[in-house]
């Protein structure tokens, strides 16, 4: 096996250029928020970077054992698996569908594998819990990543009970956000009529199919100043937004919808 050079990796705190974006609940009039949110059924969270912060060190761990993963089974040094590891992730939407693809990997190693992390620096997120409760209809995990991941990190933020449904990257037959066939499957496993659906999501090309598709979207970003470990990739905001809505701050977003629309205990 060749010598394996660990990869740099480079945390980049997000500033006013990147967060151009950035939309304060009072920017938005209670009409828009009405129009859009007042007949929602079903509401649905994106799990990494959306339902926890940015500058959690959950998504640096995960990163580092895709990383681990790929130099092991396909005998590359550190330098060369991440490099790999990009390639595959702006290719195929993830690494996982990249390994499946051009390397036979078998899924559910690579899953168990990257996903063996410490989610003890995770802080419960009860006010989330809270706002999250008070949405009427249905609410449901999509994520590129594992259900086991979304059990375990739901868990950790205290948001057990929150949901009624997880929707993973093997219910989507391995084909990730942001491919239309991800959405379509998501839709109708759990029979979701997506013109009375909402998405909360933090990379901007996912909320693309689903706003064509008629869903009620909101990006969700890192404060100005706030540490982002996410890739480049995945900061990009598009011009013109893609987005209907966009939030530095989910659960007091989620407080003013239920509080206009009649729902905030």
């Amino acid at each position: 096996m060749t010598e394996k050079k660990d990869a740099p990796r480079v945390n980049c705190v997000a500033n006013e250029k990147m967060n151009k974006h950035l939309t304060q609940i009072a920017d938005y009039s209670e009409a828009e928020l009405r129009a859009k949110f007042q007949h929602i059924e079903t509401w649905v969270f994106d799990l990494d970077n959306t339902l926890y912060p940015p500058d959690s060190d959950l998504w640096p761990k995960i990163d580092a054992r895709i990383t681990a993963f790929l130099a092991d089974r396909l005998d590359l040094d550190g330098l060369s698996a991440r490099a790999l590891q990009m390639h595959y992730y702006r290719q195929f939407g993830t690494t996982l569908c990249g390994l499946v693809n051009e390397d036979s990997i078998i899924p559910a190693e690579f899953l168990s594998f990257v996903h063996d992390i410490d989610r003890s620096n995770l802080a419960p997120n009860p006010s989330l819990k809270f706002e999250i409760d008070q949405l009427p209809g249905r609410k449901f995990i999509f994520t590129n990543g594992s259900r086991d991941h979304a059990a375990q990190t739901a868990a950790q933020l205290g948001l057990d009970g929150a949901f009624h449904g997880m929707f993973d990257i093997v219910d989507a037959n391995f084909i990730p956000k942001p491919d239309a066939a991800a959405y379509e499957a998501f839709f109708a496993k759990f029979e979701i009529a997506p013109e009375s659906a909402a998405m909360f999501e933090d990379i901007a090309r996912n909320l693309i199919v689903p706003n064509r598709m008629g869903m009620t979207s909101t990006l969700v970003i890192a404060r100005p100043g706030q540490t982002d470990h996410r890739d480049a990739h995945d900061r990009q905001t598009d011009e013109p937004p893609v987005a209907d809505f966009t939030t530095a701050d989910l659960p007091a977003f989620l407080r003013a919808i239920n509080a206009l629309t009649g729902r905030e205990g």
